[in-house]
C-alpha cells in the first residue's frame, strides 16, 4: 500500500463513510435478528432468507412494476412481516407447543431457510437482478469538491434509515404498551402469562416487526450493491450473527453499534492493510473475539431481564 495514504485525510474520510454505510446495513439486518432472539431466546436462521426474498419483492415492485422507491420499501417491509409470520406459524409455534428444545427450533429455521432459497432459485433463477437507474440515481455527491469525499444517494438513505429505525424501534419497545409486553415476555414467558399477557400475540408482533426490519435491510442492501441473487443472504448472515453477539444478544442499540464497528473494521482493513481484502474477515472476527474476552455479554450486553 502507498504509505502516503496514511496521511491523506480525504482517503480516511472516504473509508469512514464507506465503513459506516456497510455497518449500517449490518445493523438494520441485526436489529430484527436480535429482536426475535431477545423474546424467544432462539436464533432464527431463516432471517437471511426472509431478507433475500424481500430484496426480490422490492425488485419486482420497482424494476418490473415501475413503482417509486418509497412504495417499494413499504412493500418489502410488508412482505418481510408476512414471511416472518408464516415462519412463526409453520417453523416455530408447532415446536413450541410440543415443548421442543431451542436446538430443534433453530434446526427448523435452517430447514425453512433452505426451502426458501431453493424456491427463490426456481422462481428467479441464479442470475443477478439489478435495479434500473430510475429507481435511485447512481450519481454521487462530493463533499469538498470533485476531489473530495464521494457519497452516494444509497449510502445517505442507508445511514438515515439505520438511525431512524433504531430510534423508532427503541421507542416502540420502551414506550408503547406492546413494547413493554415484549420486554416482559423476553424476561419470562411464565411470569408474563401470570400477569395476563397474551404471550402468543406478543410473539406474533415480534415476528412481524423482525420481518419488517429484514425487509428494510433487503431493500437497502440491494440498492447499495445492486446485486440481487437467491444466495445474497449467505453474505450477511454470519456477519449479522457476529454483530448481534458483538453488540449484546437481544440489545437493539447494541446491534446498530456492533454493525457500525464491524463495517468500519472491514473497510479500514481493506484500505490500510496489505492484502486486506483477503484477510478482512479474519481481522474482524479476531477483534470480535478479543472484545468478547473482555465483555462476554457484548459491548452493550445486559442480563436476560433487560433484553429487547
Amino acid at each position: 500500500m502507498d504509505l502516503s495514504l496514511l496521511a491523506d485525510p480525504v482517503f480516511l474520510a472516504q473509508n469512514l463513510v464507506d465503513g459506516l454505510s456497510r455497518g449500517a446495513l449490518y445493523g438494520v439486518y441485526a436489529m430484527g435478528f436480535t429482536l426475535i432472539f431477545g423474546v424467544l431466546d432462539i436464533l432464527n436462521l431463516a432471517h437471511a432468507a426472509t431478507f433475500m426474498w424481500c430484496a426480490f419483492v422490492g425488485w419486482l415492485i420497482m424494476a418490473a412494476g415501475g413503482a417509486p422507491l418509497p412504495l417499494g420499501l413499504v412493500a418489502a417491509m410488508i412482505a418481510g412481516a408476512a414471511i416472518a409470520l408464516m415462519l412463526e406459524f409453520v417453523a416455530f409455534r408447532p415446536l413450541r407447543r410440543e415443548g421442543a428444545d431451542k436446538l430443534s427450533s433453530m434446526i427448523s429455521s435452517i430447514g425453512a431457510s433452505l426451502i426458501m432459497v431453493s424456491v427463490a432459485e426456481a422462481v428467479f433463477g441464479v442470475q443477478t437482478r439489478r435495479f434500473p437507474n430510475s429507481v435511485l440515481n447512481p450519481k454521487p455527491f462530493f463533499i469538498g469538491g470533485a476531489g473530495g469525499v464521494r457519497i452516494s444517494r444509497a449510502q445517505i438513505l442507508i445511514l438515515a434509515a439505520s438511525v431512524l429505525l433504531m430510534v423508532a424501534l427503541g421507542l416502540f419497545i420502551r414506550k408503547s404498551r406492546m413494547g413493554k409486553a415484549i420486554r416482559a415476555v423476553a424476561a419470562s414467558q411464565k411470569a408474563a402469562r401470570l400477569l395476563g399477557i397474551d404471550v402468543n400475540s406478543v410473539i406474533v408482533v415480534t415476528f412481524l416487526v423482525g420481518g419488517a426490519l429484514a425487509g428494510a435491510a433487503g431493500i437497502l442492501v440491494a440498492l447499495l450493491t445492486n446485486n440481487i441473487v437467491p444466495g445474497m443472504g449467505n453474505q450477511i448472515e454470519l456477519r449479522g450473527l457476529a454483530v448481534v453477539i458483538l453488540g449484546g444478544m437481544g440489545n437493539i442499540e447494541g446491534a446498530v453499534v456492533g454493525g457500525f464497528l464491524l463495517g468500519l473494521v472491514e473497510t479500514l482493513t481493506i484500505a490500510y492493510v496489505p492484502g486486506g481484502s483477503d484477510i478482512k474477515d479474519a481481522i474482524a472476527f479476531l477483534i470480535l473475539f478479543i472484545i468478547l474476552l473482555v465483555k462476554p455479554n457484548g459491548i452493550m450486553g445486559r442480563g436476560k431481564a433487560d433484553r429487547a
